[in-house]
């Protein structure tokens, strides 16, 4: 049986089912994910936190716009989606220009002594530190809850998802789409390109030219709660020049090394000896012995050549349109992008500026 909609999402991640609630409040959607389940790939591996400075002009514009979705997240959770944690970032001698050049346009960070750092994250080993900040309004985001509740929205509004439904192949048809899926036949005007990691291999499926997107892999390990009172409240900290970033999880504690290393797209796995050296410099900036990971994982971040999201309709294709390289800030620009999305797809006019606009362009390249 052949299934129809207006528009046609590939990807169950954040992105694709984010949008798949915002354009399904006015339109027919399907979203196809390869998987048996949603979230399954870099959605579900996110120890996401909302950091307003965080990622470039264009992905700071992009973060508030979607913090007043976080505070009251309508029709997708009853309460915000928003935690307190807070960000320490702090410099070494050779990290100073690094954490200067991050201050450059930011807004709510304080520049704090190494001894205030010390009294934020006691197991700092303050006496290389020659510079810190700390953004007091950086926020855990309850990764799950968010994207069960655009899915329940998305299912609300009539939307259909298809798993087990990779993308063989597809032709275009006067104005309309047929794709042929290991789900069967599906059928739609526009087909959205929301694949991360995948993403370029699906523009190939479909004849577009690819965009470069990247996927590098991130891994992270848990470590046993360390032996300090009081070690929950503990923000976020990270190196200025991200050797290393952690902070508690569930209560224990979450190290990433920050690895960016390009791999193909792929059910990602941590490498033992990038984890080994990552907690190493670890180590050598805090007073906790590594002596055992109680678990370890890794998943992809996308990045775009010029590590900006792309968003809007291809110049080289009808009805293609891409949502992809969020790199790691998928989950606090989906608010964003969802909105700004729809109203591309839909024809309506979008709450940020032509420059940003012009950033995200996928013709840009």
């Amino acid at each position: 049986m052949v299934q129809i909609a207006d528009f046609v999402i590939i990807g169950g991640g954040m992105a694709g089912v984010s949008l798949g609630a915002e354009l399904s409040k006015d339109a027919s959607v399907i979203i196809l994910e390869t998987e048996k389940s949603i979230g399954y790939h870099s959605t579900g591996r996110s120890a996401a936190i909302y950091i307003k400075n965080y990622g470039n002009e264009t992905l700071r514009a992009l973060n508030a716009v979607s913090e007043p979705f976080f505070l009251e997240p309508e029709n997708v959770s009853d309460s915000s989606l928003l935690t307190p944690r807070g960000e320490l970032m702090f410099a070494r001698d050779f990290e100073l220009d690094t954490l200067n050049q991050y201050l450059e346009g930011s807004t709510g960070m304080d520049v704090i002594s190494a001894k205030e750092a010390g009294e934020l994250v006691p197991a700092l080993k303050t006496d290389t530190i020659v510079k810190a900040v700390y953004e007091a309004t950086a926020q855990d985001i309850d990764v799950d809850r968010m994207l069960q509740g655009y899915l329940k929205l998305f299912r609300h509004n009539g939307g259909t998802v298809v798993t087990d439904a990779e993308v063989k192949a597809a032709k275009r048809v006067g104005d309309c789409w047929q794709l042929q899926t290991a789900a069967g036949e599906i059928q739609g005007q526009v087909v959205i390109n929301a694949a991360g990691a995948w993403a370029d291999k699906v523009a190939s499926i479909f004849g577009a030219k690819p965009k470069g997107i990247t996927p590098m892999r991130r891994s992270a390990a848990l470590l046993p709660k360390p032996d300090y009172e009081g070690f929950d409240k503990w923000p976020l900290f990270v190196s200025a020049s991200e050797t290393f970033y952690a902070k508690p999880e569930a209560g224990l504690l979450m190290v990433s090394p920050a690895d960016e290393d390009p791999v193909e797209p792929h059910d990602a796995w941590p490498d033992d000896m990038v984890l080994a050296e990552g907690l190493h410099r670890f180590e050598e900036a805090v007073n906790i012995p590594v002596q055992r990971v109680e678990h370890s994982w890794a998943g992809l971040r996308s990045f775009a050549p010029d590590r900006t999201p792309v968003a809007g309709f291809a110049n080289d294709l009808d009805g293609f349109f891409w949502l992809a390289g969020q790199g790691g800030y998928g989950i606090q620009t989906a608010p964003a992008l969802s909105q700004l999305s729809a109203g591309l797809c839909l024809g309506r006019e979008v709450q940020v500026s032509e420059a940003v606009l012009a950033a995200l362009d996928p013709n840009r390249f």
